[in-house]
Order: C-alpha cells, then structure tokens, then sequence
C-alpha cells in the first residue's frame, strides 16, 4: 500500500511538472504570436507609408514632366506643321493601295511597275533551252 502511496505522489509530482511546462509554452505561443502580430501591423502600416509616397512621387514626376514639356515646346514651328501636314497628305493617298495589300487581295503596292522589268533582267538565258549536259554553251557577259 505504502509503494501505491509513493506512486500516487510521484504521479501527482509529474503531473504538476507537466501542467507548469505546458502553462509556460502557451505563454510562449502566446507571446510570440503576439510579436508576429505585431511585426504584421508595423509592416503593413510601412507598406501603406511606401504607397502612399510612391504615388506622391508619381504624380510629382508626372507634374514636372508636363512642365517641362510646356516649357520645352511652347508653340510648334511652321515648318514642322507644314510637314507633319504633308505627312499626313501622304499617308491618306497611298492608304488604299497599302488596304488592299494588308488585306491580302492586291500585290505589294510599291515598285510593282519596275518588279516585272527586274524579274526580266533577273530571268535566265537558258530558260525554255533542253540541252545535252556536255554542251558548253557560251553565255554573254552583262557587264
């Protein structure tokens, strides 16, 4: 009976030791979460700072950008205009050969008319001829 007794204390001892230990690591849990927490909020309050910055520095950069550019080009000389006119002249009058072409239903629409005399000159003497392969033939020279 004595020995249960003994077991009993032991047991009782033991238990206390657990119950202390686990009581200590919750805390522990509890503590560190509780850091985490708080790292979370510090660095999503200094994420929120950042952005709130970056915009600023944004709309800044934009803000100079567009003074800079009134600045930099007041009024556009004649010259300019007159060209950009002229471009814009040409664009409108060679769009509907471009069209057809983009489209797929007309041929390359710049240098067709010298593509056939190139394709002439290009063209080999011997084109339509059936000769013997040990016939030497002696070709003009184009110089």
């Amino acid at each position: 009976m004595a020995s249960l007794f003994t077991q009993e204390i032991h047991l009782s001892k033991r238990h206390e030791e657990i119950v202390s230990q686990r009581l200590m690591l919750l805390q522990k849990m509890k503590n560190k979460f509780g850091d985490e927490n708080t790292e979370r909020a510090s660095l999503l309050q200094a994420t929120e700072t950042a952005s709130r910055r970056n915009l600023r520095l944004l709309q800044d950069i934009d803000a100079a950008e567009e003074a800079f550019q009134t600045k930099l080009i007041p009024h556009p000389q004649p010259s300019m205009l007159s060209l950009e006119t002229r471009y814009w002249a040409s664009v409108e009058e060679h769009i509907p050969k471009w069209e057809l072409f983009l489209l797929g239903r007309a041929p390359y629409p710049i240098g067709a008319e010298n593509q056939n005399e190139q394709q002439r000159q290009f063209e080999s003497p011997l084109k339509g001829l059936r000769l013997d392969p040990c016939t030497v033939i002696d070709l003009p020279r184009k110089v």
